[in-house]
Order: structure tokens, then sequence, then C-alpha cells
């Protein structure tokens, strides 16, 4: 992966297992730990990301996660990341758990906070996962639901102009 000029590289701890659905954690740091020997030998510049699973595998154990966290960062992840914690306490909990080490949040519509926010709560980094994609459909869908039911073509009117468009891909 690091020869195709990826930016950064996530190791997940999630496992293919539904009745342990959580590698182990010895597993899960030696992951990590192999991540990181091999950006280090590439001599590239990858950021590294260690992710705790727990709450996106239905094990919502905040003491674990940042457990795997801190074990993580020890491990030589640059950034971590526990996909799922969603208020407050949770976020100041984990960066303050992980400190100095970046924390990355995943952010979407449902989430009370601003970027200014969660800046304030210490992260350093924010996921949107699918949000931008689902965006982009769901734009496309009203507008093909419009045009069907109604025979209208307004729904394009927030649309990007191809000048726009061809501008960005230069």
């Amino acid at each position: 992966a690091i020869a195709t000029g990826v930016a950064g590289i996530s190791i997940e701890d999630a496992s293919p297992d539904p009745a342990h659905p959580l590698r182990t954690l010895d597993d899960a740091v030696a992951r990590v730990r192999a991540a990181r020997r091999a950006i280090d030998a590439s001599g590239e510049d990858v950021l590294l990301i260690g992710r705790a699973e727990n709450f996106f595998v239905g094990r919502p154990d905040l003491d674990d996660a940042i457990t795997r966290l801190r074990a993580y960062a020890e491990a030589g992840a640059d950034c971590v990341y526990a996909p799922g914690i969603t208020n407050r306490e949770q976020i100041e909990a984990v960066v303050a758990a992980v400190a100095p080490r970046p924390v990355n949040l995943l952010v979407g519509s449902a989430l009370p906070f601003t970027l200014q926010d969660i800046a304030g709560m210490g992260v350093r980094r924010v996921s949107v996962g699918g949000a931008m994609a689902r965006t982009a459909w769901g734009g496309m869908m009203r507008a093909s639901q419009l045009l069907m039911d109604e025979g209208r073509f307004d729904g394009f009117a927030d649309a990007a102009s191809g000048a726009v468009l061809n501008q960005l891909f230069r």
C-alpha cells in the first residue's frame, strides 16, 4: 500500500469472527507495530492511524477502547481513532487519555458539534466517512424523484457547473 503513494493507513482491530468481534489486544498491537515497521522501512511520510472499533462492533466499552488506543499509540500509531464515540464526555476522555497523540473523530450530521467545538475538545483530525458521497447521492435521488414525479428539472439547480468541475479536476 505504501508504494502506491497513500497518505495514511488505518489499522482496525475489528475481527472477522462474529463471536469475537474485536481482535485480542496483543494481535491488534502486533498489527500496528508491523505497519509502523513497514512505514519506517519505506522512508515515506505516511500517517499511521490506530483504530479501536469497540463502538462499531457492538462493544461500546469506553475504558477498553481507551486501553486499546493507548496501546496503539505506544506501538507507533501517529494518530488514534475510536469511531462511534459521539458525546463530549467520551471525546474529552479519549483526548486526555492519549495526549499528546492526536485523536481523529468520525463526524456526521447527527453530531451536535461544529468543527470549532471539536477542535476545542482537543480533536486534531476529523473524518466524514461516506457522508460526502451520501450527500451527493441524496441530491441525485431528490433531483431524480422530482423529475419522475413532477417532470421538473429544477432539482438540478444546485448542481456544480461543468466549468467548475473541469477546473477542479485539472
